[in-house]
């Protein structure tokens, strides 16, 4: 007996309606009031994003939460990359919520506004500086082909040291993470930049 599946397509669907939202607070157990304290009072100031899905596994929220505070925040790659490589992410996923939150974060880390409306059409951007395009190529290939040629991990290597090299595979596979996550529970974006939302990958 064949199974019918609904095909899906990088994360969009026709039903858009969220699977998984913030629960009540009376709702919540103990253990979700903390861990949602805990954002609250942290840089987040709330739940959001792929926080609300994974307030459902409040021990793996906050250790998810503390791993990206520590990539986005006290990374040797520069904020420039962090922000540009978020992006690539969220193309590669098409995940709307971080492609909202990190567009605007981009363009004020220097990431050129051509570059990102690129990006966005799922080309590879013509004009990156030479960072941006080093960490463009090591992500895709991270993501597509699941691992990255040598040129490719020579290249991120002479820029950013060993250090670079596994904080840069980490935080692509973080992004994945709760890129996927959201793209499961249809947790929708806070609105979108200027440019508007992302549209579907062609398949």
């Amino acid at each position: 007996m064949t199974e019918n599946r609904s095909p899906i397509a990088q994360g969009f669907g026709a039903d858009r309606s969220e699977r998984l939202p913030l629960p009540a607070r009376e709702s919540m157990t103990d253990a979700q009031r903390a861990a949602a304290d805990a954002l609250i009072a942290g840089p987040r100031k709330g739940v959001k994003g792929p926080f609300i899905p994974l307030l459902r596994s409040p021990v793996l929220m906050e250790r998810l939460a503390r791993v990206g505070e520590s990539l986005r925040f006290e990374s040797v790659l520069p904020q420039r990359v962090n922000e540009f490589v978020t992006l690539v992410v969220a193309r590669e996923t098409s995940n709307q919520f971080e492609w909202a939150i990190h567009h605007p974060l981009a363009l004020a880390a220097g990431t050129a506004a051509e570059t990102l409306a690129e990006l966005a059409q799922g080309s590879r951007p013509r004009a990156m500086a030479d960072e941006e395009a080093a960490a463009y190529d090591f992500a895709t290939e991270l993501l597509r082909r699941h691992g990255v040629a040598d040129s490719t991990y020579a290249r991120v290597l002479a820029l950013w040291g060993e250090q670079g090299v596994v904080e840069l595979s980490a935080l692509i596979g973080y992004f994945a993470c709760v890129c996927w996550v959201m793209n499961v529970a249809r947790t929708p974006a806070p609105g979108a930049p200027e440019t508007g939302p992302l549209g579907a990958l062609p398949v």
